[in-house]
């Protein structure tokens, strides 16, 4: 699941639960509320064990990189 898709669900699950205040409290609270709960989110999702799929990119590319340099090594000494 894309980390946007995941805000838009939880947002939408909030702004849902949230209805009835809606219609008291001003628009620009619920446009600006993923901004406002994403990093809360993102920690809540990482305490789970799960990260961000940016995230998940980077670090395979960092192990391709090691894995590279490690064989090249490996190599080198043979």
């Amino acid at each position: 699941m894309d980390d946007k898709d995941l805000s838009k669900i939880i947002k939408n699950i909030i702004e849902k639960e949230l209805k009835s205040l809606a219609k008291i409290m001003p628009s620009e609270v619920f446009t600006n509320l993923d901004k406002k709960i994403q990093p809360h989110i993102n920690e809540l999702i990482e305490k789970g064990g799960y990260i961000k799929k940016s995230k998940y990119e980077n670090l395979e590319r960092i192990i391709k990189d090691l894995e590279d340099r490690l064989s090249k090594i490996e190599k080198d000494q043979s």
